[in-house]
C-alpha cells in the first residue's frame, strides 16, 4: 500500500480536519454528547491490516493497545492507526485530524497542547488515557523528526 492510497482512504487530515473537530465538539452541550461524537469518530478510521499490528508498531504508554504505522511520500507523512478500544479509536482520529497527510515541518510545528486545550480534552480523560494520547503524539513527532533526517 502506498502513502497515496492510504491518504485517500483515511478521512482524518483530509475531509475531517482539526478545525472541523474543534467546531463540532464546541457544538455539543455536555461531555456525554462529546464522548459519543468521539466514539463515532473512531468508526471513521479505516481498518489496519492485522499483519501491521506488530510489537514494533505498538505505542508504549497507552492503557489500551494502540498500533501506529507511518508512511512517507515526499515530505508528507501518513498514518495508519488502530486500537482495541472504541473511545481510543476516536481519540486517534482527533490526533490524525491534526497530523495525517501533513508535511514533516507542519507536524513538528503544530501546537498539539494548544489543540487539546481548545478541545478541553485532557481534563476530561483519565490520567492513563491522557498519557496514552501524549505517547501517540510523541511517536508521531518522533517519526517526523526521523523522516526529516
Amino acid at each position: 500500500m502506498t502513502a497515496t492510497q492510504n491518504s485517500t482512504g483515511n478521512p482524518f487530515g483530509n475531509t475531517i480536519s482539526a478545525e472541523d473537530i474543534k467546531e463540532t465538539l464546541a457544538f455539543f452541550d455536555t461531555w456525554e454528547e462529546r464522548y459519543q461524537y468521539i466514539i463515532d469518530l473512531g468508526k471513521e478510521l479505516p481498518p489496519m491490516d492485522d499483519e501491521l499490528k506488530t510489537d514494533e508498531r505498538l505505542v508504549r504508554g497507552c492503557q489500551s493497545q494502540v498500533w501506529l504505522n507511518t508512511l512517507q511520500e515526499n515530505d508528507h507523512l501518513y498514518f495508519e492507526v488502530d486500537s482495541d478500544a472504541f473511545i481510543v479509536k476516536g481519540l486517534l482520529g482527533i490526533i490524525l485530524a491534526a497530523y495525517n497527510g501533513k508535511t514533516i515541518q507542519d507536524i513538528l510545528d503544530f501546537d498539539i497542547e494548544g489543540y487539546f486545550e481548545t478541545l478541553d480534552l485532557i481534563r476530561h480523560l483519565s490520567a492513563t488515557r491522557g498519557n496514552g494520547l501524549r505517547a501517540l503524539v510523541q511517536s508521531i513527532q518522533s517519526a517526523a523528526r526521523q523522516s526529516k533526517g
